[in-house]
């Protein structure tokens, strides 16, 4: 039975405890402490709570040790030079998956077959079960699949007995609870704070997982290659067949440096369409102006990276090439700094925008009345009284169109190139560290090598830069607001 038919039916046992619960109160004549609602919610809570937490830790600790018994059966023999033991793993996990989706409806008889050779009746039934047969898959894999099958289905098994008949017991005392002195209300609260508590303890703790394991990866990075290099070194040349040079610094310089041109382009237009919209635009206006703006928000970034690939950068390539209009030779592929940080700019927009219009309509009304009363003019205003008090988060909002743009994918991918270099022309091709941990974790070298954690190195990195931005951000809004406050 799989996690969502439990999960459903779960739920159907708490809708029915939710409704047996509020009749029952509404039957009884005498004053009840809480409402119909608290006693419905409080049987629903305690059938469901227990019975899903079971569910849930279950079907995330069952395959991890059913794959540690099963790698457990994995001689030392069935390993060779061609076959680790991620490969057998692999072959099970097919065979598995084949037998599930019913490519061999009958049970193979494996006793019969002779371990140390393969038989033409082995290779019948892998090719039913859509395995390739190289000759590397033997009977022993076949009987360590189907064992694995047979723990996987008793897993199942077990896991929908227990969680049904805790979901059964948790609905039975949740009932016989229900009497006229008994404080649902006060435990329908008590349980609300604890699943915000569980939220806010979830977000915590995922961003500790996510820096404790690139963190672990980065160390065993630094255990392979010269923390030195990686720092300090003025080149970008990985070679999987060792001798590499995996300096940070020139990805850094792309980086950067594209996330510059982008807030050139971005904060401007999109803080003054903020004030225009806040301070000058008619009711009408804005309720169309700023849906359209904030569209551009929702436009995925592989749409942005293709229009910078396919018409951006031909159109500056028109222009600045050594055969475009103004035949200047600058530019020589349509990728470019340029190509990559203007379109991101434009993406940016909305952050800018959207942000800062909020917060300029934070400004008290007062502030603009006091300064309207001393003789100031709308533009002396805004300048002089509104910006200021809404400088804060003004920041926080270009603050966070700078992290948005430092670790951007897509549109660096197809619109600024590949080449990790040190250059000032905004018209050449460069790199960034996304570009680069996208490219080091993808294709066939191997994870264990420098030049594949290196990208751990890089996220572990982009993480501190961008933690940085955010704690200086943090610390301006807070310096700031001490004065309008």
């Amino acid at each position: 039975m799989s996690v969502y038919l439990i999960s459903s039916m779960l739920f159907i046992l708490a809708a029915l405890g939710y409704w047996l619960a509020q009749r029952r109160v509404l039957k009884v004549e005498e004053r009840f402490h809480s409402l119909p609602k608290h006693y419905g919610t409080y049987v629903a809570l305690l059938t469901i709570m227990p019975s899903l937490t079971i569910l849930l830790i279950w079907s995330a600790l069952s395959p991890v040790i059913i794959n540690g018994v099963v790698e457990s059966q994995i001689s030392s023999e069935m390993i060779s030079k061609n076959r680790s033991q991620k490969h057998i793993i692999a072959d099970v996990h097919r065979i598995v998956d084949s037998l599930r989706t019913g490519a061999n409806d009958q049970l193979f008889p494996i006793d019969q077959l002779d371990t140390n050779q393969i038989t033409q009746e082995t290779l019948n039934f892998l090719s039913k079960a859509g395995v390739a047969t190289s000759g590397n898959i033997d009977v022993v894999t076949l009987k360590i699949a189907l064992n694995y099958r047979d723990k996987t289905q008793a897993s199942v098994g077990y896991k929908t007995t227990a969680t049904i008949i805790t979901a059964l017991i948790g609905f039975l005392i949740a009932l016989r609870q229900i009497n006229p002195g008994f404080r649902a209300r006060n435990l329908v609260e008590k349980i609300n704070i604890g699943f915000l508590m569980l939220a806010a303890g979830l977000a915590v703790l995922t961003t500790v997982g996510i820096v404790v394991s690139m963190l672990f990866e980065t160390m065993n990075f630094f255990s392979m290659h010269s923390g030195r290099d990686f720092f300090f070194g003025l080149s970008w040349a990985p070679n999987f067949h060792g001798n590499s040079a995996l300096s940070i610094l020139p990805l850094l310089w792309g980086t950067l440096y594209i996330s510059l041109v982008a807030l050139l382009v971005a904060v401007p237009l999109g803080l003054l369409s903020a004030i225009y919209l806040s301070e000058y635009a008619s009711g009408l206006t804005r309720s169309m102006a700023k849906p359209l703006l904030e569209v551009l928000a929702g436009i995925p970034t592989i749409v942005y990276g293709l229009f910078a690939l396919v018409t951006f950068g031909p159109f500056l390539k028109d222009l600045f090439g050594p055969e475009g209009f103004f035949a200047l030779g600058w530019m020589s592929d349509a990728r470019s700094v340029a190509t990559a940080g203007i379109v991101m700019g434009f993406m940016l927009i909305p952050f800018v925008s959207s942000l800062s219009d909020d917060i300029i309509n934070a400004v008290p009304q007062s502030l603009r009345d006091g300064s309207f009363g001393l003789g100031a003019t709308r533009s002396e205003t805004i300048k002089h009284v509104v910006l200021p008090a809404a400088l804060p988060g003004i920041v926080s909002a270009i603050l966070l169109a700078a992290s948005r743009a430092i670790g951007e994918t897509m549109i660096v991918v197809l619109g600024a190139g590949a080449i990790a270099r040190f250059t000032g022309n905004p018209l050449e091709a460069l790199t960034t560290v996304t570009t680069r941990i996208v490219s080091q974790l993808t294709g066939d070298g191997d994870f264990n090598s420098p030049e594949t954690l290196v990208a751990f190195a890089l996220g572990l990195t982009l993480f501190v830069l961008t933690l940085g931005l955010n704690i200086f951000a943090l610390y301006y809004v807070r310096k700031y607001r001490e004065q309008y406050e």
